[in-house]
């Protein structure tokens, strides 16, 4: 009995131990960040006084102090699934028309910032699941409301 629960106990504390990292996966989709390509995957830590970009092998890519936020903007990439709905007609016609009926979201987040004069920006795109959760922490740590970017009306 003993060994067994030595077993559980030596599988379930490094379980624990992993679960316990605060960061979000995010795609970078362009900015003022130096030798980090578009479509490369990030993954962003939040705390108190700073936000952390972290690139492949741990390498850090940005720290931006949270005071020196300005804005954050989200915005979405709503289109058509067309290139699956043309593959899947190959096969059935009619559910390649019924794929041609479905739309994809992508979910893009932008910030700002003038640290002491030095000013940047950086859009990244964030999973659905994980985008409320970026938005929100975002919003908690700078004290700035996130501005929707498809609610903006733009006049010539």
């Amino acid at each position: 009995m003993k060994r067994l629960l030595a077993v559980i106990l030596c599988i379930s504390i490094p379980a624990v131990g992993l679960a316990a990292d605060n960061g979000y996966n995010v795609t970078y989709d362009g900015g003022s960040i130096p030798d980090v390509k578009t479509g490369s995957p990030l993954r962003l830590h939040l705390n108190e006084s700073q936000i952390e970009l972290i690139g492949k092998g741990d390498a850090g890519v940005a720290m931006i102090p949270v005071g020196a936020v300005t804005e954050i903007s989200y915005g979405q990439d709503v289109h058509r699934r067309v290139g699956a709905a043309i593959g899947l007609a190959v096969v059935s016609f009619g559910i390649g028309a019924l794929m041609a009926l479905t739309k994809s979201k992508k979910h893009f987040i932008g910030l700002t910032w003038d640290d002491a004069g030095k000013k940047g920006g950086i859009a990244f795109q964030a999973s659905k699941n994980d985008y409320r959760g970026v938005l929100a922490g975002l919003e908690g740590v700078t004290g700035k409301k996130a501005i929707n970017s498809d609610t903006m009306t733009v006049k010539n």
